[in-house]
């Protein structure tokens, strides 16, 4: 287990590392870097994102996200939008240029991990989806 355990670390430490490249090569701050992650990540299980969202998902003030989602929208990698049931409300999403971006700066690290996954079978695949998912939720806290 401590193998494994530490096998985690090495991978958080990686994907520390290739954050932080990936935050220089677009000249982006860690919060904007993770703003567009999570809404990477949302936009594809489909679901919308608020600025509260962003707020909660980092961990910081109101004011904070609004300047931080001021800063993306101005750079044009976001977008404010009406929220599609609620008039009031707003939500952020992501816009092409964003996509396109993100994607050519995680692309080759996506293609490389998409070589290591192509060496295990479906069944190894869900023990580790399955290990992966569970790790996440035991350290992921709600505020």
């Amino acid at each position: 287990m401590t193998h494994t355990l530490r096998a985690v670390q090495t991978l958080s430490d990686a994907l520390d590392r290739m954050h932080s490249g990936m935050k220089g090569e677009m000249d982006m701050n860690a919060s904007d870097l993770a703003t567009l992650r999570m809404l990477t990540i949302r936009e594809h299980r489909g679901q919308m994102v608020s600025p509260h969202d962003v707020a909660t998902h980092l961990r910081i003030s109101t004011a904070s996200t609004t300047k931080l989602i001021d800063r993306l929208v101005a750079s044009g990698h976001l977008e404010r939008l009406p929220h599609p049931s609620d008039g009031r409300a707003r939500v952020v999403v992501l816009t092409e240029k964003s996509r396109r971006e993100f994607f050519q700066h995680f692309g080759v690290h996506l293609g490389a991990m998409r070589e290591v996954a192509d060496r295990f079978d479906d069944d190894e695949l869900g023990t580790i989806n399955a290990f992966l998912d569970s790790l996440t939720e035991s350290i992921t806290t709600e505020d």
